[in-house]
């Protein structure tokens, strides 16, 4: 029986743990059976919005002091614990009731797939005693979830919950990381059973290593590649964060003097200014490198299926998913593993050779470096744009002049992300967050909130678009009651706008209108309205002094403040213009 932590002057074993809320010391209920389990696999925190089907599991997780954090919408409580696995580097969970409950929260566990988090959704069920009798808010629920999780199921009885949750975190980390569901009927989650009857596998004794170099003999050849090579580029993908590989993967860079372009969660492991730091060059290095490595990062639509990589070029593949390596695009050389673990081995590998090639490719970032600069300085006139109403691009150069080593930043928007990337660059490691390959927008309430519990030290910023910001604000109450307030930046053009730009290309102005113009919303006064401070911009010199306003009015009051910007309806970005997404 696994040993259970528990609040100072209570027993520390599992079973007077359990027990506790029981008429009888040697029974246990199902719900403290669950947040028993949760504990042992190291989560903290649920994010849940109340119902009938599961509140012994909030009994459970008072005994077992796992913070709970009731929201307005599971939308959000899903985007949360996506959130909070994306910060924390371990296990999210989310608890819904059942029917309503649980498709609300299905948005935010399809993003945590795409996204490859790993998200435990636990979620009630009626009772077996009423299976097929049409109980209240009953759905197939597991048949729903099976295409957006790694593992769906439902647990059976109540001596297998504890098992059937250790089961079902043990897949969220099986390969690339992703969500599991496990559904509990409210018989089993209420009954009592004897402890004697109950197995709950031990913490950290039931883990098989993820930390895999896949075959040596790729180790040896992509080093042996490397060291050859005159140009080599590579490309950090999400996976180097989530699996913590980020030093490795510096390591690497810096050893072999190599240039590196990052995406995803990855942005922001190289602070702006660092030498093997490039932003802008990706097509241009990638067009001319006779090595290209991508790294935990699929060759999907922002990689233009792999088409944005010349066919005679030598790319590897490096991935935690056998799956993703090689899908949509051959590849010289497939690695399957810790993306980490495995940068660390090829550096290992070379730092044995006498010439690495590191001086020789001096030449190589000096080119790249001077693209960077060019290509910056033409794009200097947009983001110091001065025109009215305000350019997009001054919104995000603004925000990345902003930013501090200390800034979680969080894209939430279609326009909104795509214009950002372009300026934004985060100061450190972790500190970049977006909706990622499944585009949904509403995440950014869920992700401030996580990101504000796990690093209450730090400041957090997410920039919105006014369409994204009214899908999820309400709950930035929720940020404000549990003690996360952050700062909210909303582009507000008043439409769906990147939706907008394909309509009115494809229809014209009569008709392109149509379905994506929103209402002049001051969203400032929500802000106010929930005790914070709220402040509308129209004057793009007016950008800066409002965000050191919001900053100053969250460091003193506790509430989340909401900046109101007012952009131009008919800017767009490049690749809105060209539709990339699309093709």
């Amino acid at each position: 029986m696994a040993s259970v932590p528990a609040r100072p002057g209570q027993s520390t074993t599992a079973e007077d743990t359990l027990a506790r809320k029981s008429r009888d010391e040697n029974i246990v209920s199902g719900g403290h059976l669950v947040a028993a389990a949760l504990k042992n696999e190291g989560v903290d925190t649920i994010f849940t919005l109340c119902g009938g089907h599961i509140i012994d599991i909030y009994d459970g997780c008072i005994d077992n002091d796992i913070r709970i954090i009731d929201v307005r919408h599971e939308q959000t409580a899903a985007h949360a614990a996506d959130g909070y696995a994306r910060q924390t580097g371990g296990l999210g969970c989310v608890v819904t009731t059942a029917g309503p409950g649980f498709t609300n929260a299905l948005t935010g566990i399809a993003t945590a797939f795409r996204s490859e988090s790993p998200v435990l959704h636990i979620g009630g069920q009626g009772a077996l005693t009423q299976h097929k009798m049409g109980s209240l808010q009953d759905l197939p629920h597991v048949d729903i979830a099976a295409p957006i999780t790694k593992f769906s199921a439902s647990a059976r009885s109540t001596e297998r919950i504890a098992d059937m949750i250790a089961m079902a975190a043990r897949e969220c980390f099986t390969g690339a990381p992703g969500p599991s569901y496990l559904e509990i009927p409210r018989d089993v989650l209420d009954a009592e059973v004897p402890l004697d009857k109950v197995v709950i596998p031990e913490s950290g004794r039931y883990r098989a290593s993820t930390k895999s170099i896949g075959d040596p003999a790729d180790i040896e050849t992509l080093a042996d590649l490397l060291v050859q090579s005159e140009r080599p580029a590579i490309l950090l993908g999400t996976q180097v964060w989530t699996c913590r590989g980020h030093e490795a993967a510096i390591a690497l860079l810096r050893g072999l003097n190599i240039p590196a372009y990052m995406n995803g969660a990855s942005r922001g492991l190289l602070p702006p200014g660092d030498p093997h730091y490039f932003h802008r060059t990706r097509g241009d290095a990638f067009k001319e490198a006779d090595v290209i490595i991508i790294v935990g990062t699929p060759f999907d639509f922002r990689m233009g299926y792999g088409k944005r990589l010349r066919a005679d070029a030598a790319v590897v593949h490096i991935d935690m998913d056998y799956r993703t390596v090689g899908k949509n695009r051959d590849v010289a050389l497939g690695l399957v593993g810790d993306p980490g673990a495995i940068l660390q081995a090829v550096h290992d590998a070379t730092t044995a050779v006498s010439n690495n090639g590191a001086k020789r490719r001096e030449a190589w970032l000096k080119q790249l470096r001077e693209l960077e600069k060019t290509k910056t300085e033409k794009l200097m006139p947009l983001f110091r744009s001065e025109a009215s109403p305000i350019h997009p691009y001054r919104v995000a150069w603004e925000l990345n002049e902003f930013l501090t080593e200390d800034t979680i930043y969080i894209g939430d928007g279609g326009d909104v992300v795509t214009i950002s990337a372009q300026a934004v660059q985060p100061r450190a490691p972790g500190n970049w967050m977006d909706p990622g390959a499944l585009g949904g927008l509403g995440v950014g309430t869920g992700f401030a909130l996580a990101s504000g519990l796990a690093h209450p030290d730090k400041e957090v910023l997410c920039y919105y678009g006014d369409g994204s910001f009214g899908m999820t604000a309400f709950d930035m109450e929720t940020a404000n009651r549990f003690g996360a307030p952050y700062i909210a930046v909303i582009g507000n053009n008043s439409a769906m706008n990147q939706i907008r730009y394909g309509q009115l290309s494809k229809y014209g102005e009569e008709r392109g209108n149509v379905g994506n113009l929103l209402g002049d919303v001051p969203f400032s006064k929500f802000a106010e309205m929930l005790g914070g401070y709220g402040e509308e911009v129209r004057d793009c010199d007016e950008i800066a002094p409002a965000l050191q306003r919001a900053r100053d009015a969250v460091g003193s009051s506790g509430r989340s403040a909401v900046v109101n910007i007012w952009v131009d309806p008919n800017e767009w970005a490049p690749g809105t213009k060209r539709q990339t997404m699309y093709k």
